[in-house]
């Protein structure tokens, strides 16, 4: 028994020091690791093609030329993108991101490259025509955004309350359907929704005007801010960022569809949608099952591993099961999400791949839950099996590996079939870690045609697709068994 427990230990250990490790790969030339937040068009977004466009994408790629060096994209959302960039795991921040006296504190800012101001848009049957029109009411806003911190400031002037989305899509819906009464959100972003259809109104002037910057972790990547400031300077001086910002704002009018290569055009069926998005959403898929196979299959091995634990006659060991699925399973996943790839290397100063931080999430967190049923399947075999197993001259170990648990397998056969189904689904959580899976892919959809019904009906058909031809494989896998 105490052979195999170690045998399965360095299995464990093996798996996941595969997953961990990554091999450093030398670049003739420096290459970054940059997050942006392509959920926010014209100035970041992704296109049918799965590239990413927009003003600071252009600017970006034009400074990468001219300043000899190449980056890695890590779209998330804008809370998470800054969290990341504090942690150490990615080198900057391209996303439209408002240069404030308080991110100056933790952040070093390029030369600033866009000015923008807050805007507040309503639903066209609205009645609010301003500010103060707003007591007793409830806004809706961006985590992490300038719109937000501008609508906390005035809250308590105006006597309105404030809540928060990740995306500017979904702010935009809840505003639209009535659950909110207002958005407030940076004046190019919120005239391009409205262009490309979204159904709101703009009732206040531009206030509270920021300068945009490109940023970096304090006092951390000299270099590169010193090469994008050097990068920015020359497409300034060569007309190049003038051309980039015309070709999305148009002459102040934000006509980012006189681009016919960037167009977007209205969707009047969601077939027209597959169609268009079709290799994203294959893309999304093949993340989504891959992140599903190797976390349930390495989140077995641990669960299994904790359920022999919680059986084993040694108080510690069962102690110790127990400790640990009591940890995991109280822990929501998404807390554990960031915990792993935001607050681990802000301890260690160690980068953790999103895919590595995601696969360990669903160990630790769906390997908590397997620990628990295996445990009682184990348990709800009739002592008296293991005590005529025994009684025969059989050890404790071999009496278990051939009495006891071919028993308790077949009884929790049904919860393993379940528990695979959860790990599926549970997989959209990491996507707030910028994992592009199935639901960050049709997030990033939804950015750029803003066609949020129908994207998310999509995402839904093919989540139940794979999850019923699972559940009969699951199925009949069972059958065979048994």
């Amino acid at each position: 028994m105490r052979k195999w427990l170690i045998s399965l230990m360095a299995l464990v250990g093996l798996a996941v020091g595969i997953i961990v490790s990554v091999p450093a790969a030398h670049a003739a030339t420096p290459n970054y690791t940059i997050t942006t937040d392509t959920t926010f068009p014209p100035f970041e977004f992704q296109t049918d093609g799965g590239k990413y466009r927009g003003i600071d994408m252009d600017m970006l790629k034009e400074i990468s030329k001219r300043e000899n060096f190449t980056y890695t994209l890590k779209p998330m959302s804008f809370n998470a993108g800054v969290q990341a960039v504090q942690a150490g795991q990615v080198d900057g921040i391209v996303a439209g991101m408002s240069i404030t006296d308080e991110r100056k504190s933790t952040f070093d800012f390029g030369t600033p490259y866009y000015k923008s101001g807050i805007v507040m848009a309503v639903s066209p049957k609205s009645d609010i025509k301003g500010l103060s029109d707003l007591k007793g009411k409830t806004v809706a806003a961006k985590t992490g955004s300038a719109g937000a911190d501008y609508a906390r400031e005035i809250s308590k002037k105006y006597g309105f309350k404030v809540t928060f989305f990740n995306d500017s899509n979904t702010m935009y819906n809840d505003v639209a359907i009535g659950n909110t009464v207002a958005a407030f959100e940076d004046q190019p972003v919120m005239a391009y929704a409205i262009k490309q259809g979204t159904n709101l109104k703009i009732v206040t002037k531009p206030a509270k005007g920021n300068w945009y910057g490109f940023g970096v972790k304090k006092a951390a990547n000299a270099e590169l801010l010193k090469k994008f400031n050097a990068g920015y300077d020359k497409i300034v001086k060569d007309g190049t960022y003038d051309k980039i910002v015309k070709r999305y704002l148009g002459d102040g009018g934000y006509n980012y569809k006189k681009n016919a290569a960037d167009q977007t055009a209205d969707k009047t069926t969601i077939w027209d949608l597959v169609k268009e998005n079709q290799s994203a959403l294959l893309n999304g898929l093949v993340k989504t099952l891959e992140l599903t196979m190797v976390g349930i299959i390495l989140a077995a091995i641990w669960g299994i591993f904790l359920g022999i634990l919680g059986v084993m006659p040694s108080k510690l060991a069962r102690g110790l099961s127990t400790t640990i699925i009591y940890i995991f399973r109280g822990l929501p996943m998404l807390v554990l999400a960031f915990f792993i790839y935001i607050g681990i290397p802000n301890l260690t100063g160690q980068k953790i791949p999103a895919f590595t931080a995601g696969v360990i999430t669903l160990i630790l967190n769906e390997g908590a839950y397997i620990g628990a049923f295996v445990s009682g399947g184990f348990k709800s075999v009739a002592p008296g099996q293991l005590e005529a197993a025994r009684s025969l001259g059989l050890p404790y170990g071999k009496a278990m590996r051939k009495v006891v648990m071919p028993q308790g397998v077949r009884l929790i056969i049904p919860s393993f079939i379940n528990q695979f189904i959860i790990t599926l689904k549970d997989t959209s959580i990491l996507s707030a870690i910028g994992i592009i899976e199935l639901t960050q892919t049709g997030t990033l959809i939804i950015a750029r045609n803003l066609q949020g019904f129908r994207v998310w009906l999509m995402i839904a058909v093919l989540y139940l697709i794979v999850i019923t031809l699972l559940t009969w494989l699951s199925n009949w896998v069972e059958k065979r068994i048994k």
